[in-house]
């Protein structure tokens, strides 16, 4: 009798246990609609999703060349024809000149694309700010 007691309970706990939670189906439909909104979201924030790293440095003929990187941190959308805003600054912190780039490129979801530019910078120019200004943006890229 008191081996079976244990095994008596055990049984019941068992039997108590039992796994009332139903499976949660998959919806197409909402998947798809979330999606949809998302990629409305990116297409209209280009510069929330893009993001730019770059250095300049000085060239033989004394043009500032700026190289960076541009990454699309979006999950959907694809971005063409960057426009970045450049801002050249001085020692001091006073913003000296500015310039608008295009980058004409295809840049795919969680990319990173290379851009390379040349100006004649002000003199005193000690760093160069870039930023993006807006781009094109679209769920299919062969458009």
């Amino acid at each position: 009798m008191k081996k079976l007691l244990p095994a008596f309970i055990l049984l019941a706990g068992l039997a108590s246990c039992k796994n009332d939670k139903k499976e949660a189906k998959f919806d197409n439909k909402s998947y798809e609609q979330v999606k949809e909104s998302l990629a409305e979201k990116e297409q209209k924030n280009p510069a929330k999703f893009l993001v730019v790293s770059n250095r300049d440095r000085k060239n033989l003929i004394g043009q500032t060349v700026v190289i960076g990187t541009i990454t699309n941190r979006a999950t959907v959308c694809w971005y063409k024809d960057v426009e970045l805003h450049l801002s050249f600054y001085s020692k001091t912190g006073v913003k000296l000149d500015e310039g608008m780039e295009t980058v004409y490129e295809h840049i795919g979801p969680g990319k990173t694309v290379k851009f390379k530019t040349r100006y004649f910078a002000p003199k005193g120019t000690d760093s160069v700010a870039v930023a993006v200004n807006k781009a094109s943006g679209d769920i299919d890229h062969t458009k």
